[in-house]
């Protein structure tokens, strides 16, 4: 089994980090790149940045976060948020990102996702999925932010995508988005039936167990939460050491 990784995910809105509820009530965490050193001594596995504002607004504020912290920082970092071109994809890659993260512009344009996994290689593309719960069992994605809907079964998305080249993907449930209710382990199983390439689960971790159970019910290898660790809820340390003790393989901080 792939270890398992543990990924604080930092949200940025105009170069802050914010953290909501249902994507919703932002609240300031704090600096960036200062919270990247952090989860860097402290031994996390990668960091997700999503720029929240970016398919809505100007971004070019995050290039400047990337490349400050890439200068800073040995962990992979992942970055999403406004990439709607090979060329954006470029440009975050140059910039210091490991993967870069496609959202609203794969559900646009999805042989966007093919292109840069030919031109980059799948290990670097990932492809963000949003997931609202809108009947039993069934998923609908969504784009911008969260706002807007757009008819497609998430399920069969994360298949396409898979398909499409993306060497993972970042699974989010709206739903559960800030609610410290665990992750959506139905829509994490759903997906874990129909793709082979890795899935981050991201979306409504409150505790240890939490994270646990997003690997071993919903066969998650890469687990991303921001509340636990923003407001020092837990720390990584805890976090690895739960999982080890769940049976979980994970790389210990030196």
């Amino acid at each position: 089994m792939l270890k398992v990784r543990v990924i604080p995910c930092l949200d940025v809105k105009d170069g802050r980090v914010v953290k909501g509820v249902n994507f919703e009530n932002l609240v300031d965490a704090g600096d960036p790149v200062e919270q990247a050193r952090h989860y860097d001594r402290e031994g996390a596995d990668e960091l997700v940045y999503l720029d929240i504002a970016a398919t809505n607004e100007n971004r070019g504020v995050l290039f400047d976060v990337v490349r400050r912290t890439a200068e800073q920082v040995f962990m992979p970092l992942t970055v999403g948020g406004g990439v709607r071109s090979v060329d954006d994809v470029r440009a975050l890659l140059l910039a210091g990102a490991d993967k870069v993260s496609i959202n609203s512009a794969a559900v646009a344009r999805p042989e966007l996702v093919s292109e840069a996994a030919v031109k980059f290689g799948r290990q670097c593309v990932v492809v963000a999925i949003d997931a609202k719960q809108v009947s039993p069992g069934q998923w609908e994605i969504f784009t911008h932010g969260g706002r807007k809907g757009t008819g497609i079964d998430a399920v069969d998305w994360a298949d396409r995508m898979a398909a499409a080249g993306a060497g993972e993907l970042l699974v989010t449930s709206m739903d559960r988005d800030g609610t410290k209710e665990g992750f959506d382990i139905g829509l994490l199983q759903r997906i874990r039936q129909v793709v082979g390439i890795p899935i981050i689960a991201s979306g409504g971790v409150g505790t240890l167990q939490h994270l646990a159970d997003g690997a071993l019910i919903g066969g998650a290898t890469g687990l991303l939460a921001a509340s636990i660790f923003h407001f020092g809820t837990y720390s990584i340390a805890q976090a690895k050491q739960h999982l080890a003790d769940a049976g979980l393989p994970v790389r210990m901080a030196a």
